[in-house]
């Protein structure tokens, strides 16, 4: 019997024990968990782990459970966008990646919460209630993927998949103190994801140190004819763990360090550079300068998109329905009765965006600032090799802060969404604290360039020790 892969740089070994071992004391932490982490777990995971043992520990993550975010089809398993109105629904098929990752022998430990349809900063949107972050409970984890990463910070799952839209996967790492990459648009089959924002979504990993996050890369990526929008591109990410940024040129956008950030934040992401400068690698100042019109032309696309993809649910083909004397009474109802206030409210703008005479004005418009930022980002990539800056402007903010001040929580994601608007791959590492919450950096690279800011990641890992920190039991 051979020992696990180094994934989740975790201190079990199915060497010593069995995948059926590892998989149970995972389900016993999460049976006295206070985080509300996940929404279930599969009542499937043992057996696939006692099958696993039988057969041999075969596969790059032979025995390893990982941790599903809520809006990735799972066969058998529940999935419900942490929605009412798909309360029940139980997909018939595997996403591309959970096709993958029981190729490579993973363990599908769960489904974790998420703001509602994935929209939102926080993880408070949830029908589920809220997730609650595990260096202080009192505190959000993020979001939209907020499960996805406190799961792994609290030791709950070795490693998660989340999606990120203008932020979810990245903004959640940040805050948990975990790994956590936006991979090139393209990059990973979106295949069974169910869909918020078409154009500008990404399945992605985390984990709590980059190797396993490579690691994982190399098994959910690749090219795949059902999404449209997978590309056919070969990689292998774990190459790219080399401690060696010697001769890097790295971009800081003066940007990402505008009004609202916090000066704690701003003072770790500087001494993160510093390390890199330390470390052999050089820095300058640029400027992103369509940066300032990217949040509003984000949100105008995602809730755009996010009105004509949620038309589907109306209570007729599954989950949650209402009772209506016909069909538009019953499908008002459902609608009304199963979306949250955060959907119903993007819901109305898109369509109001998409809506005859506004249609110009708003949507259109956007779309063209968002080839702007695009050609911003080229342009800055053309002279350096990385661009980097604070994943966030703030560590987490406490449980039902912003919750009521929408606007306020949308600019939060100032400095994640240019990323979703340009395509390019983005990794969150951690890089200090503030009072006691995680910072993390944002290390931005060129289209499918992700071994390089995998690279440099691995390298500051290698060189600091923000990443070893664990957040404090969980009473």
């Amino acid at each position: 019997m051979t020992a696990w892969t180094d994934i989740s740089g975790i201190r079990h070994k199915i060497a010593d024990s069995s995948a059926e071992e590892v998989t149970a004391s995972y389900i016993e932490k999460i049976g006295k968990s206070r985080i509300n982490g996940f929404t279930r777990v599969s009542e499937e995971a043992l057996n696939t782990a006692r099958e696993i043992d039988a057969n041999g520990h075969n596969g790059p993550l032979a025995g390893v459970p990982i941790a599903i975010k809520e809006n990735i089809s799972t066969k058998g398993l529940s999935t419900t966008c942490s929605s009412k109105i798909l309360e029940g629904y139980v997909p018939p098929y595997d996403a591309h990646v959970i096709e993958k990752l029981k190729e490579a022998g993973a363990v599908i430990l769960g489904k974790t919460n998420m703001d509602e349809f994935a929209m939102g900063t926080s993880t408070e949107s949830s029908y589920y209630g809220p997730t609650f972050n595990p260096w202080d409970i009192e505190r959000v984890p993020g979001g939209s993927s907020g499960g996805s990463a406190a799961v792994v910070a609290s030791d709950e799952a070795p490693i998660s998949l989340g999606s990120d839209t203008g932020g979810s996967v990245r903004c959640p790492a940040a805050f948990c103190g975990v790994v956590g990459l936006k991979p090139t648009y393209g990059c990973i089959s979106r295949y069974g994801l169910i869909s918020y924002a078409n154009s500008l979504e990404q399945i992605g990993p985390l984990a709590t140190n980059v190797a396993d996050i490579a690691a994982l890369m190399d098994v959910v990526a690749g090219y795949d004819n059902r999404d449209s929008t997978s590309i056919n591109r070969e990689n292998n990410y774990s190459d790219a763990l080399e401690d060696d940024v010697k001769g890097m040129k790295i971009g800081v956008p003066e940007e990402y360090f505008g009004e609202g950030i916090d000066t704690r934040v701003e003072k770790a992401t500087w001494d993160a550079i510093s390390n890199f400068e330390d470390m052999g690698a050089t820095y300058e100042k640029i400027s992103l300068p369509y940066t300032k019109y990217a949040l509003a032309s984000y949100y105008i696309i995602a809730m755009s998109e996010a009105s004509s993809n949620l038309a589907r649910f109306d209570g007729t083909r599954y989950g949650f329905r209402a009772n209506g004397d016909n069909w538009h009474d019953m499908a008002s109802k459902t609608r009304a009765e199963g979306f949250g206030d955060e959907v119903k409210r993007r819901i109305l703008l898109g369509t109001y965006a998409l809506s005859a005479g506004y249609h110009d004005k708003y949507y259109l418009k956007a779309l063209k600032v968002r080839t702007l930022v695009k050609k911003d980002f080229n342009k800055a990539l053309e002279n350096v090799d990385v661009l980097m800056g604070p994943t966030m402007p703030t560590p987490a903010f406490r449980i039902g802060e912003k919750i009521e001040d929408p606007l306020s929580l949308y600019l939060s994601d100032i400095n994640t969404v240019p990323i979703n608007l340009a395509g390019v791959p983005s990794i969150s590492v951690p890089c200090g604290f503030a009072d006691g919450m995680p910072v993390g950096l944002q290390i931005i690279g060129k289209h499918f360039d992700e071994n390089t800011i995998i690279r440099a990641a691995y390298s500051f890992e290698q060189n600091t020790d923000h990443h070893t920190r664990r957040p404090p039991e969980v009473e």
